[in-house]
């Protein structure tokens, strides 16, 4: 199996090293940044398959931390913010982080979060490689590319995981929480924003009417006729 790497970026030193201690425990092999520039250059030196990310950090934040690492190459985040900053999590959210927990957090919490993010990246390299086409759009689940016009479009790795989910049922309204269900492998219910701000980022990508929104129940792909 192979070996899995996880970037840590937390400028207090104690809070890092629990955080490694933990991820190492788990079988990870572990590198901790303290700032912004020396995050971005840790994980364009290495190989890494998820960040775990604080956005309060010297240098630069969290936040252009994770705009430059995915713009760079897709890789699963895990934003770690101050309790009750919605603006944190939203704006997380909207550059490219995949999950978020809230500080404090418990060691059992963050290890449980690394590995479902982990497992949704290996059940997507297992996708089959039928091609989906909604209008201008191609979707190829086996290279995880999408392109639009002719023209590749980034996408974060759980953008791209609710963009196949949602297209494998077109015009179906799938609420919120089976969303989280199904694509975070949240069985809780909880965090119904976190789909918000994705299906958002969706629509910045590829267009506003692709996906309609059906107050209080959830959203749908709409396929061009």
């Amino acid at each position: 199996m192979k070996e899995r790497r996880v970037l840590v970026v937390e400028d207090e030193r104690t809070i890092a090293e629990s955080v490694a201690a933990r991820l190492r425990a788990e079988g990870f092999t572990v590198d901790i940044a303290g700032d912004g520039p020396s995050a971005v250059d840790r994980f364009r030196a290495g190989q890494h398959d998820l960040v775990v990310l604080d956005v309060m950090l010297p240098g630069f934040d969290g936040l252009e931390v994770c705009r430059r690492i995915q713009a760079d190459r897709p890789v699963p985040v895990l934003m770690l913010t101050a309790r009750d900053d919605e603006t944190d999590l939203l704006v997380g959210l909207a550059v490219g982080a995949d999950d978020y927990l809230t500080k404090p957090f418990s060691m059992r919490e963050l290890a449980a979060r690394v590995h479902v993010l982990l497992r949704r990246v290996e059940r997507a390299t297992t996708a089959p490689p039928t091609t989906l086409r909604l209008g201008d759009i191609e979707i190829s689940p086996a290279e995880r590319r999408v392109v639009k016009d002719g023209a590749e479009v980034h996408l974060t790795p759980t953008e791209f995981d609710l963009l196949v989910h949602l297209a494998g049922r077109p015009r179906t309204v799938l609420p919120r929480e089976r969303l989280l269900a199904d694509v975070w492998g949240w069985a809780d219910g909880a965090g119904t924003r976190t789909v918000d701000s994705h299906v958002k980022a969706l629509r910045r990508k590829l267009g506003a009417d692709l996906i309609r929104t059906v107050h209080g129940v959830g959203y749908a792909l709409e396929v061009p006729a």
